[in-house]
């Protein structure tokens, strides 16, 4: 191996990159905010939801986020980490947020792309709830390994067992606990640090908005301290060693157990801990395979995944943004690589790494890195940028959508704009755009997997173009893909209505599933296929 590649490799090897997954107010902002601030990356943190006078978390920007206590667009924070009582750079965290609402469950999709490995936050009181089990699916059926995260332990809510019984029964991952809770949840003092036997006691800090500080005590010391509380979690340890649910690297990388750590994302307990288990156990990259079968490894010329494409990040520039994690290889700052989906030239002159609004150059990235790409109109979601030999990577599936209403613009004189608003919207992935001759270009149907999608489109239709729009309801609830062949026969039927998307794909809504039962009884011939909603 070269000096070069064994350099790549090592850059490689030094990058965990990952998204976390949950339910909405779970508290993936508060946490992604909380491990920002134990990277020293932000010196206070602030929570949405938090007291007056604290700030919004520094991955969420859009207005409509701010409002909502509520996660609508994805952004990527880099920061470099060390482990406590190491040497050398240490690792570079690539966090991919994701959007928390279930309405936006396409473009978490598309982040999931993206990662390595992902952190699945599960609420103490509430457990497991359908979109953390939703984005799970996604996780397994792409190999992703996943460590939980057990938070608002400082909240009343269930016990450890109970929470690890019901993640072993629902979903069939296996929990192996690094560290158990000291205390109750609602009265959470510390963590019992199962592989060394020792105490993280834990001080809370004004609001939270501070690291919190730590103190290790061995056992003799804890067990005065803490008295029932430290034998109830050493007993719970003890049980779990003896049901074999001890941490194993090779079952959590195979899909088959999870790390877990509880915490409190609010308190910043246990936020160290998950970064530390991070570094230490989560895969580093590894090279990927194109559509042809051909294999690209870390230290191959260079190449990179888009899965998220982004405008309106920044009012005063009007920039549009394209969010590409690199698969193989060094990107230069400057260098001209190839598009795969047009066989173009790309120029990368103006890169980016991004926090929140915040961005800053970046010259050099390596495998695992995101990488923020400006005014890249020619981009989308699943694209493929490359250097050297030609590799094309497999596109991202869509969601399949359940929400469809028409958009049309209240005055003719912003007709201009509003076409070229769609236009932007549709390629960045926004909501998927369907299109027949019936209904033409003036009022393009749009598809969501949620309702809120459609609030995003018109906000940002007024925001970011001063279009003024009116969005109506269209009566049907899911759609199929279909063929041209039958796409004559299905315009013919009661309650159904056959559109192209922007993709090409030919799409046949239909007003309920009865409807479309009764078709596919009648009409057996006909090509009506599921589209990907999540990984089943």
């Amino acid at each position: 191996m070269s000096s070069d590649a064994r350099e790549l490799r090592l850059e490689a090897q030094r990058r965990r990159t990952f998204a976390i997954i949950s339910h909405p107010d779970a508290g993936k902002s508060t946490m992604t905010e909380a491990l920002a601030l134990h990277a020293h990356v932000i010196s206070e943190a602030g929570a949405i939801h938090g007291k007056a006078g604290r700030k919004s978390t520094v991955s969420d920007w859009m207005e409509m986020e701010k409002a909502r206590g509520i996660s609508v667009s994805s952004t990527a924070l880099q920061f470099n980490y060390a482990l406590e009582g190491t040497d050398g750079p240490g690792a570079v965290i690539n966090l991919v947020d994701t959007p928390g609402h279930a309405d936006f469950s396409e473009d978490t999709y598309r982040v999931l792309t993206a990662v390595d490995a992902a952190v699945m936050l599960i609420d103490a009181a509430k457990g497991l709830e359908p979109q953390t089990l939703k984005l799970f699916q996604v996780c397994r059926h792409r190999g992703i390994p996943v460590i939980t995260v057990i938070n608002k332990w400082d909240r009343p809510g269930r016990t450890p067992l109970e929470l690890i019984d019901e993640i072993s029964e629902r979903i069939g991952l296996i929990p192996t606990p690094l560290f158990l809770p000291v205390g109750i949840a609602g009265d959470f003092r510390g963590l019992l640090d199962r592989r060394t036997g020792e105490y993280i006691h834990f001080t809370r800090t004004a609001g939270g908005a501070k690291i919190a500080p730590e103190e290790l005590l061995d056992p003799d010391a804890a067990l005065e301290r803490e008295g029932d509380a430290w034998i109830a979690a050493v007993e719970e340890s003890e049980l779990l060693s003896e049901m074999g649910q001890d941490h194993d690297e090779e079952l959590f990388l195979a899909g088959q157990t999870s790390p877990m750590i509880f915490a409190s994302a609010m308190l910043n307990f246990g936020v160290r801990q998950l970064l530390d288990a991070l570094v230490e156990l989560a895969p580093a990259p590894s090279g990927r395979t194109g559509i042809d079968g051909t294999e690209r490894e870390v230290t191959d010329p260079f190449s990179a995944v888009v899965f998220k494409v982004q405008a309106g990040m920044d009012s005063s520039h009007r920039d549009r943004l394209a969010f590409m994690r690199i698969v193989s290889g060094e990107f230069e700052r400057g260098m001209v690589v190839t598009h795969a989906q047009t066989g173009k030239p790309f120029a990368t002159k103006y890169a980016h790494t991004v926090v929140g609004r915040d961005r800053s150059t970046v010259d050099t990235a390596y495998p695992g890195d995101v990488v923020g790409l400006v005014n890249a109109t020619a981009l989308a979601p699943g694209d493929t940028l490359y250097d050297g030999p030609r590799i094309q990577y497999p596109p991202i599936p869509s969601f399949a959508p359940e929400h469809f209403s028409t958009l049309r613009v209240t005055t003719a004189d912003k007709y201009k704009q509003f076409r070229k608003a769609m236009d932007q919207l549709d390629s960045e992935g926004v909501v998927q755009v369907l299109r027949n001759e019936t209904r033409g270009d003036a009022s393009p149907v749009l598809a969501a997997v949620g309702p809120m999608q459609f609030e995003v489109v018109t906000a940002r239709m007024k925001t970011e173009f001063n279009v003024d729009t009116v969005i109506e309801p269209l009566g049907y609830s899911l759609a199929r893909r279909t063929d041209a062949d039958s796409a004559s026969e299905l315009n013919r039927q009661r309650g159904v209505e056959v559109f192209t998307r922007t993709d090409g794909a030919i799409l046949a809504l239909f007003s309920d599933k009865w409807r479309l039962q009764y078709i596919e009884k009648e009409h057996g011939d006909l090509t009506l296929e599921p589209l990907v909603a999540t990984a089943d």
